[in-house]
């Protein structure tokens, strides 16, 4: 970690070019960050409420889904790009003595800017919708962090697989459309209550993770204590887990890339 602050300065500049990339070709910028899942929820919206006639028992569906979506889109793009960053900083890798794991942080950290500018439309729509507003909304630093964490660890446990087998960004890309069916995003999972696939909505841990973001913003409330430390146990794991696994492997990366 001392050794990965010495380098802030190379983690800070990394954020700035992945924006700079990520946008230079769009032509309304860092807006596309807040519209892109606005569109999509206004979609789903249309598709589940009008067309299918679903409602959620509690309510505001707009809030509820617009918060599953700006929370996926942090965590799968995040994860995506982690796994491409290796590779797409060689010269680097291979140039330069610094420590690998700051390519990884940098995409997520770059994730976290967007999720943050994403959350503007997501403010309006509770204005809008006359949501109520609670003081539980400053509770979505800490909810920001946590899946930050989490997502850092899962990005540096599968970046360095990305190096070593090139199929693997595509494995994982089909891995997260399963995954996002089985977390609830577009649907409460008070309707799984009888269902077999309970246990696997359930016990996934990026559902944990989404509520946690979501309670605050949704529920008014800040995510009860045992849930919450249920959640900083998954997402320090996953950091542990993902920092060991990077370590272990970081050392043969530069042969590969």
């Amino acid at each position: 970690m001392l050794e990965i602050f010495r380098y802030r300065d190379l983690v800070l500049a990394l954020v700035s070019r992945e924006l700079k990339v990520r946008y230079r070709r769009s032509a309304i910028g860092f807006t596309w960050t807040m519209l892109q899942p606005l569109l999509t929820m206004l979609v789903l919206q249309m598709v589940f409420s009008s067309i299918f006639r679903f409602k959620l028992d509690y309510g505001n569906y707009p809030v509820f889904v617009l918060a599953g979506l700006l929370f996926w889109n942090f965590f799968s793009q995040s994860i995506v790009a982690s796994m491409n960053s290796l590779k797409g900083n060689a010269l680097l890798l291979k140039k330069l003595p610094v420590p690998r794991e700051v390519f990884p942080l940098a995409t997520v950290i770059s994730g976290v800017i967007n999720l943050c500018l994403a959350i503007v439309p997501l403010l309006l729509i509770l204005l809008i919708t006359r949501h109520p507003l609670t003081p539980a909304l400053f509770f979505l630093p800490v909810s920001i962090l946590l899946a930050a964490i989490f997502t850092l660890g899962a990005g540096l446990l599968l970046s360095p697989l990305a190096v070593f087998f090139s199929d693997v960004v595509e494995m994982v890309g089909v891995v997260l459309s399963i995954l996002m069916y089985l977390t609830p995003i577009m649907y409460p999972i008070s309707i799984l209550k009888n269902s077999r696939y309970l246990p696997l909505v359930r016990y996934n841990p990026v559902r944990s993770i989404l509520e946690v973001f979501r309670d605050p913003i949704y529920h008014g409330k800040v995510p009860p204590l045992t849930h919450l430390t249920v959640c900083v146990g998954i997402a320090l794991g996953a950091l542990v887990i993902g920092a060991f696994a990077f370590r272990r492997t970081s050392d043969r990366i530069p042969f590969y890339i």
